[in-house]
Formats: structure tokens, sequence, C-alpha cells
């Protein structure tokens, strides 16, 4: 399970509700937008706001949580334990407070068995061992989309989805992003699945109540109940931190699972919790709104990775001190809100709108922004998309459009074998080559990363073209020509193109030990 270390009062560990490929499950749960009740006045005087009805709890949420419990499933997945790049460097480096190992005298036979003891090295010519996670997820699409968390699946190279009845199925990464911690999956279910619909967060407050779903330690259909504890909270998790806080119980294997309103729509999505040395729940949980989720969940369904914008600059909160230095007030008199801009990207899309180091940004279009949520507000708008910005400029207010560009971090993509193709192997008899697609076991066998895209050469005939050019048992095709290939099938028809068109050769683009490199391959007789 991925830790992340943070002062909370005393020291405690936040954790991810479920961490990548280690046996380990962690936090998530859901929210619901139930009012609050205001305080009571503390004067004689009437208060300027209508205080709302006292609203009772719930005599039970068995009803509730009977409709939705067969919408929330358990996510497994199985990966092949990688070796550190350290791993023959030295004995365990884990953190002071971490296993504590007895000093062996360097070079030692007891510092080598230790190291491999605790590194769980692998015996020469021993079959690689797996590791198994679980986390949860949720049906959105009754054809079988299921949402989680990216850390759930990250690493996998087979996924699994079971449903309430036990019903087990193999599924697909359709996309995920890593910035955001979201993965859409999909499975091919006999018939319709239940779904849930994604409400609308942002009109979910603080004390509404709130029901999370979701396999904490691998119990299946594990319900809890708590209310919205805070909004918009910054865990310095990541860039786009606005997660929802709740004090509904959330253990691991949470992970990816729904936090519901009393309406039985999703408004968060289980992501983090702190807790204790254990990574034990302590009340103190975060969810993925739902209102920051939607858009990159349509991204991923439509295209299996996230495209951003970008305007090319750094810039930091306006603090009370800050807007006090630069005399940045509202019309009321009040200290002004936005983001300060620290630095500009000469070849940006902000220096070519005229922004200027200084600056202030109070709205992108009619979005207030602060340095907090001034990240996801514009990660929201696609490439080439247009907006108004409204900055102080030296003492004035003033209207700015800018066309944004390309984030320049590139897109998360999923792994290409999650989901075999119809037709795993191609035999090309005019190149004397026969393709495979890659799966775990290639994965393994050649060292290959759990992104590598292309189709591995599974067999290459002796006195063939193929055999000719240098291609072997191993190596892996990733273009035919400037096509890029995934699977056999790809291969076949893009060779078969050329082989209509009267080429006498066809250009490949082959990966091995060296790297990448082109080599034409002439075709038989030629």
């Amino acid at each position: 399970m991925k830790n992340l270390l943070a002062r909370f009062g005393s020291r405690r560990a936040a954790c991810l509700a479920v961490s990548g490929m280690a046996l380990s499950f962690a936090g998530g749960w859901s929210v619901s937008p139930v009012f609050a009740q205001s305080a009571p006045p503390t004067s004689s005087q009437p208060s300027s706001a209508p205080t709302p009805a006292p609203r009772s709890v719930p005599p039970s949420f068995a009803d509730l949580a009977n409709r939705l419990l067969p919408s929330v499933v358990n996510v497994s997945t199985s990966a092949v334990l990688k070796p550190s790049k350290n791993d023959d460097k030295g004995p365990d480096s884990s953190a002071p407070d971490g296993s504590q190992v007895p000093p062996f005298q360097p070079g030692s036979p007891l510092e080598k068995f230790f190291h491999d003891y605790l590194k769980h090295k692998p015996a020469p010519n021993q079959p690689p061992r797996r590791q198994q996670a679980l986390g949860s997820g949720f049906i959105i699409d009754a054809s079988g989309i299921i949402v989680t968390n990216n850390h759930v699946i990250e690493g996998a190279d087979q996924v699994s989805v079971t449903l309430q009845d036990g019903t087990e199925m193999p599924a697909r990464i359709v996309g995920r992003d890593s910035q955001v911690d979201l993965a859409v999956l999909e499975v091919k279910p006999k018939h319709s699945l239940p779904t849930v619909p994604l409400g609308q967060s942002d009109k979910a407050r603080i004390g509404d109540w709130v029901l999370a779903i979701g396999n904490p330690f691998g119990l299946n259909g594990t319900v809890t109940a708590g209310i919205i504890s805070s909004r918009g909270r910054n865990v310095e998790h990541g860039l786009y931190d606005d997660y929802i806080q709740t004090d509904a119980a959330i253990n691991r294997g949470n992970s990816g699972g729904p936090l519901f309103n009393l309406s039985g729509e999703v408004i968060g999505i289980n992501t983090l919790i702190y807790g204790g040395a254990g990574g034990d729940s302590i009340g103190i949980g975060f969810a993925i709104p739902a209102d920051d989720a939607r858009g990159i969940i349509d991204q991923l369904r439509r295209t299996g990775h996230v495209s951003r914008g970008w305007m090319g600059l750094k810039f930091q909160n306006v603090t009370n001190d800050i807007a006090e230095t630069l005399d940045f007030h509202k019309p009321d008199g009040s200290n002004g809100k936005g983001t300060l801009i620290s630095e500009i990207d000469p070849k940006g899309p902000a220096a070519k709108a005229g922004l200027e180091v200084g600056d202030i940004i109070t709205r992108v279009g009619d979005q207030d922004v602060t340095g907090q949520t001034m990240p996801r507000i514009i990660a929201s708008i696609l490439p080439g998309a247009k907006a108004q910005l409204t900055v102080w400029h030296k003492g004035a207010l003033k209207t700015l459009p800018i066309t944004l560009g390309q984030s320049p971090t590139p897109p998360d993509m999923p792994p290409s074998d999650t989901h075999q193709p119809e037709h795993p192997h191609a035999a090309l008899g005019e190149l004397g080559v026969t393709v495979s697609s890659i799966d775990a076991d290639a994965r393994t066998q050649y060292a290959l990363t759990d992104d590598q895209r292309g189709v591995l050469v599974s067999r290459v005939e002796a006195g063939s073209p193929a055999a000719s050019r240098g291609i072997a048992e191993g190596n892996v095709i990733t273009q035919v020509g400037l096509d890029q290939i995934n699977t056999p099938d790809d291969f076949a028809k893009a060779v078969q193109r050329l082989h209509e068109r009267k080429k006498t050769e066809v250009l490949l683009l082959v990966q091995d030990d060296d790297g990448l490199r082109w080599v034409p391959v002439p075709f038989l007789g030629n």
C-alpha cells in the first residue's frame, strides 16, 4: 500500500485506499447532499439568512443500501512482482521506523541472505511471483462500464471484477489518469447491469449524510454511514486536490468505491484516508468530487486518456498578506482572491495572450479562481479551446482572451494486455514470421513494461526474409510504416495492404534489447 506521511495533530499516515500491487486495500467513502443545519444566531437580532428546518436522522439506511449494493463491485488485480532497480545494491533500505535489520559485515553471506529475503528476490530459474490487490468500483453504464481509482489497477496485467452476486468477469482497462487518480474499466456481461448516476457534488454541504459502500479488507458489500466533514480539502497529494472529507468509516480496500448521497447518487470516489501506523481508519477519509471526475471519466471512455489544457505559467495563491502588500481589494474593500503569476513560459499561451509576471488572475470564464482551484479549472479545458481571463493588472481589472495549449505532461496510457484480442496470433508466410499479442507471460519472459505496445515476434522461420534481416523471437514490432499496431490482426492487415499495393518490402519498426530500429523486410520471392 502506498503511504503518504502527513502531520495531522500527531504523526499519522495518509494512505491510498488501495495501493497498486501489494496485497493491500485502502479507504474511500461516499457523500450525500442533505442540508446541514445553520447555527442559531448569537445575538437578539434576527438572522439575515433563513435557518433550514431541522432534518431528523434517517431511522434506517436499509432500503437505500439494498438498492445501491448491486451497483458496487469488487476489483481484483494481479501483476508480476518486478524486482527493484536497486535490488542488487545492498540490504534493506527501509525508513528508520520501518523494518529493523541487524547490521552485518558488507559483502558477508548473512548480509546477502537478509537482502534477498527482505527484497523477496526469487531464486534463479524460479517462476516469477505475482502480487494480488483488491479494491472497489461502481457501475455507471449497464453495458459494463465501471469507475475505480487508477492506483487500484496501476501496474496490473490482469484485472477482474466481481459483482455482488458472486459473478466474476475479466475486465479491460478502458483508460486511466494518475493525476486525478481515476480509471475506467469495461466488462462484457451476459445481461444488463444495475447502475448508479453521478450526482452534483458541488451542491453537497458540510454536515450532509453520506453512505460509503466498498470492500474493505476484501469484505464485499460493506456499507458505512457518516457525514461530509469538509469540502475542498487540499492534502498535497497531487496538483488537483479538491477532496470531500468524510467521517464515514473507510479502510483499505474501499479505494475506488462510491460515496453516495441520500438520493442514491455518487457524489465522490473514495480515494484516501488518514490512518494510524497500520493504516486503519480514524474517521478521516477523502473522496474525489463527482463534479471533478465527470469530465475525466467522459474523456477516458472516449479516448482512453486525458488531454488537459495548458497556459504556460507558474502561479501561487494570493494570501491576505500578498493582497495587502499589492493593495489588491474587492469593491467592498475586502482582500482580493486569485492567483498571482510568478513565472511565464515565453513560448506558452499565457505569453501570447499578453499576461505578465505580477498579474493576478481572478476569473477563468465565469468561474472565480484561487491558487488551489486554478489547476483543475484550467485542466478541465481542452487544448485548443478559448477562454476569457479576468486579470488584475497594475491596479485595474481587464479581460484577456487566451487559447490554451496541450499540457506537456504526457497522458497515462492503459496497459495493452488487460483484455486479449480475439485472435492472439497471426502467421505471415510472406515474411516468414509469426506474431502474438503481448500478454502477462510475454511481459515476464521478455522483461517488457506494462505499457509496452505492439506485437511480439513469437516465431521466425529459418531462411525467411524476416530471419535474413535479423528479426528474432522476442523482438517487438511496434509499427508497420507509419501505422501503429497493437494486435496481430493490426499487423496482418497493415502488411496485407502493402502487399495489395504491389510493394516489394515492408518497413517495420522493431524493438529489441538495443532499442528501436527500422528494418525493411522484403516479401518472399522479392
